[in-house]
């Protein structure tokens, strides 16, 4: 899920229980679709991306690099190692500002309020694609209380 600063979702994909949330970044991210006040093409790159160290990966970081939207991400310990252990050929360090990784969890408390639906929180659909318009539902209704 892809939030925005205000705790109101952007994009959702819902995957099974047991996937990682890491390779799931690029096709959430591709979701996004902000229309703009006055007509013409929607926004579909955010102006900043916020993730925790699960999210520090080669394939995720090029990906933000080539679509050139600036994010925080914090490098695992064994990353920085690989890094330093290949001396000049393990490239720069990654940039990091602690003053944005702090609104990090404003994902969670989107989740957090999402789940105040029964119906998100216990997840009692069978199938995906009416699990979906169900999170839909309870999205709308956080757009429509701000």
């Amino acid at each position: 899920m892809v939030g925005e600063g205000g705790l109101r979702p952007l994009a959702l994909l819902i995957t099974p229980g047991q996937w990682g949330d890491a390779p799931q970044m690029i096709p959430v991210l591709e979701r996004i679709r902000v229309l703009r006040p006055k007509g013409g093409q929607p926004r579909t790159r955010p102006d900043h991306l916020s993730g925790d160290r699960a999210y520090s990966s080669r394939r995720n970081r090029r990906y933000l690099r080539r679509r050139q939207i600036e994010h925080t991400i914090p490098e695992p310990r064994n990353q920085q190692a690989n890094r330093l252990r290949r001396g000049s050929r393990g490239g720069r360090p990654t940039s990091f500002e602690k003053a944005r990784y702090v609104r990090r969890n404003e994902v969670e408390r989107l989740i957090g309020k999402l789940k105040i639906n029964r119906a998100v929180a216990t997840r009692f659909d069978k199938r995906a694609y009416v699990f979906y318009g169900t999170v839909t539902v309870a999205a709308i209704r956080l757009w429509l209380r701000a």
